[in-house]
């Protein structure tokens, strides 16, 4: 399979202005919404790893380790269930971004929800759903285009 963009980053941007500014839009109102970033960004690694988008994932990578998240935490993303180094509300976000990324039967299971529930107020999760929300569709632009990776 070829790995040559299909329209670069650039061009997508220069061509879509206003789609590339809801988008950020968007993630400027989940970022003043008081959900943790380092939360928000392991999330979005998470959905990036699931949907495949390697420009995505350097970028959430990368955003990640500025803030600090610890390294295993970025390695074993992939593998949380089978780690213990999570929180029990970086599991429930988690777990709530692969059942919205990943619907099962066209819906979210309500076991995901309810441990969400656990953990988060409404508020944060109707920002961390929008967060999931948005992350898919950046990776849906990223990849379905091949979006070259930063390097």
């Amino acid at each position: 399979m070829s790995v040559t963009p299909r329209l670069s980053q650039e061009t997508f941007y220069k061509i879509a202005p206003d789609a590339r500014d809801a988008l950020i839009a968007l993630g400027k109102a989940v970022d003043a919404s008081g959900l943790e970033k380092d939360l928000t960004e392991l999330v979005k690694l998470r959905v990036s790893q699931i949907n495949g988008c390697a420009f995505c994932l350097q970028m959430h990578l990368g955003l990640a380790r500025k803030l600090g998240v610890k390294g295993p935490k970025l390695d074993l993303a992939a593998a949380w269930r089978d780690a213990d180094i999570y929180s029990a509300r970086e599991r429930a976000a988690l777990a709530w971004a692969e059942a919205i990324t990943q619907f099962d039967h066209g819906t979210a299971s309500d076991a995901a929800f309810a441990a969400l529930q656990k953990e988060f107020s409404e508020s944060e999760i109707a920002f961390l759903t929008a967060a999931i929300a948005n992350i898919n569709a950046w990776n849906r632009i990223a990849a379905g285009l091949r979006f070259a990776p930063i390097v």
